[in-house]
């Protein structure tokens, strides 16, 4: 059973940093294209960073140079830092696990960026 679990949210003020983890268990992260999505209050879920199979990243250009997907694989667990944070940051944050013969979401992690 593959699971993924984040956590690292919280609330910060503008300006701020936070790091998000995900543990992954079930499957090999290195396996899969790793990604962080979010989603606000009445929006559609969006991309936010992936992270390929071979370690090629890709970011949404709003968080752009402000936010860095990495993994460690002897971890099996994937990053998300995020630098320069804004209120127009602030979401539920998902992990995403994708092959092409599986995808696998963890539970959600809430960021909020209030001063």
């Amino acid at each position: 059973q593959v699971q993924l679990v984040e956590s690292g949210g919280g609330l910060v003020q503008p300006g701020g940093s936070l790091r998000l983890s995900c543990a992954a268990s079930g499957t090999i992260i290195s396996n899969n294209r790793m990604g962080w999505y979010r989603q606000a209050p009445g929006k559609q879920r969006e991309l936010v960073a992936v992270i390929s199979s071979g370690g090629l990243t890709n970011y949404a250009d709003s968080v752009q140079g402000r936010f860095t997907i990495s993994r460690d694989t002897a971890k099996n667990t994937v990053f998300l830092q995020m630098n320069s944070l804004k209120p127009e940051d602030t979401a539920v944050y998902y992990c995403n696990a994708y092959r092409v013969d599986a995808n696998y979401w963890g539970q959600g992690t809430q960021v909020t960026v209030s001063s």
